[in-house]
């Protein structure tokens, strides 16, 4: 019981409105599961069909038939081009039960507004209003969120839809800009700190970088492997090396005078920086290597070098004008006690190594990032696939 999976779908209109953080706060805070996976597809009108006939075959007919109906309308493609929909993945004990409690259930009766409390997903985002001429008639319907209700049902529902994510690439392209030359993509990591225990913290930062009015185009949830990271920060360490060195240099020179009461040379000075200093710069890059991905690489096998580490990430791709800059803003500066009210780090960062987030720092940074992480691919589907061999009749 304690290695089941079920899973969240969030609407496009969800996506659209750029409600993705509020929802991932509240999956992430009011529920005791994992989240091991997420992706944003795009269905099409085959992917919307088997689900909307499987979830006709479901309990209570009465919501059912409605999320049936909507599905059909909306996950498909309109006027050709396909909508951005988004699959979260969670682990854990009665994951069903959890989501569901989290999401809320679906009012197939009129309630009157002041009866809403805003607790779930769905009072929150949810719409379900009645025609006023046929008090029965649902005039519009937008449920916010899809999840199943029986542990049955997820596994039927992961199966088809890892069938369907095969070979699919994790960058949704689908809309087409009037000057694309204006347009950029960047790349932001929700860092490890962010995921030590279940928190709004993930979800809150997206909805900061929200802000912007760019689009998310791809998300994912990675593990560091130690030669991933080792990559992805290579320039770090020169840099830590070039701005470290000479000030641990200095700081041993005060100390080993004050200890020993006299005075040294500079000459001496160059040569604690230059050993002494330069092993404290790659004991700063170890640990910062450490913390992206569970390893250090002085304790690292060979053979351990490209598994997936030990802490996991959140990837995100933000496309729009002037992204990388936008991002950036809202990021803050690397210091968390240097940046702006406001700004993500200096909400939530500690110091310039645990500071909540990456964000790409130039279009030329993001070709790069996203070639060493792969952004390009998402393992959720391999993971639902795993997973199954695991259940009865699969």
């Amino acid at each position: 019981m304690n290695n089941e999976l079920s899973y969240v779908l969030v609407t496009p209109y969800t996506i659209a409105k750029s409600r993705t953080g509020g929802v991932i706060s509240r999956l992430l805070s009011r529920t005791n599961l994992e989240l091991v996976g997420a992706q944003m597809f795009a269905p099409n009108e085959t992917f919307a069909i088997e689900y909307a006939t499987s979830l006709r075959t479901r309990a209570p007919q009465n919501q059912i038939m409605l999320l049936a109906d909507y599905v059909e309308r909306n996950l498909v493609p309109s006027g050709g081009r396909p909508h951005r929909t988004l699959l979260l993945l969670f682990r854990g004990e009665n994951p069903c039960e959890q989501l569901l409690d989290a999401c809320g259930h679906i009012y197939t009766q009129h309630v009157e507004v002041d009866a809403l409390s805003g607790e779930t997903i769905r009072d929150t985002y949810a719409d379900l209003i009645f025609s006023k001429d046929k008090p029965d008639q649902v005039s519009y319907f937008e449920p916010a969120v899809l999840t199943p209700r029986q542990q049955p049902d997820a596994d039927q529902d992961l199966a088809f839809m890892a069938r369907f994510l095969e070979g699919k690439e994790n960058i949704i392209h689908n809309i087409t800009y009037p000057d694309p030359s204006k347009i950029e993509q960047t790349l932001v990591i929700i860092k490890p700190d962010n995921w030590a225990h279940n928190s709004s913290r993930p979800g809150t930062i997206i909805d900061m970088f929200s802000r912007t009015g760019l689009r998310i185009i791809g998300i994912k949830i990675h593990r560091f492997s130690l030669a991933e990271a080792l990559d992805f920060y290579g320039p770090v360490e020169m840099a830590l090396k070039e701005k470290l060195a000479s000030s641990y240099g200095k700081r041993a020179r005060d100390i080993l005078e004050r200890e020993f009461n006299f005075s040294l040379s500079d000459e001496s000075e160059n040569i604690l920086t230059s050993g002494f200093g330069i092993e404290c710069a790659k004991d700063q890059f170890a640990q910062i290597i450490e913390f992206m991905s569970g390893k250090r690489p002085d304790s690292c096998l060979p053979e351990e070098m490209n598994k997936p580490g030990n802490v996991k990430c959140m990837i995100l791709i933000y496309e729009g004008e002037n992204a990388v800059k936008k991002i950036r803003d809202v990021l803050g500066p690397t210091d968390p006690l240097k940046a702006p009210s406001g700004t993500v780090r200096r909400e939530f960062g500690s110091n310039v190594m645990v500071n909540t987030a990456h964000a790409s720092d130039s279009v030329e940074s993001y070709e790069r990032e996203k070639t060493i992480i792969r952004t390009s691919h998402n393992s959720l589907g391999s993971t639902i696939t795993e997973y199954l061999k695991t259940r009865p009749g699969f």
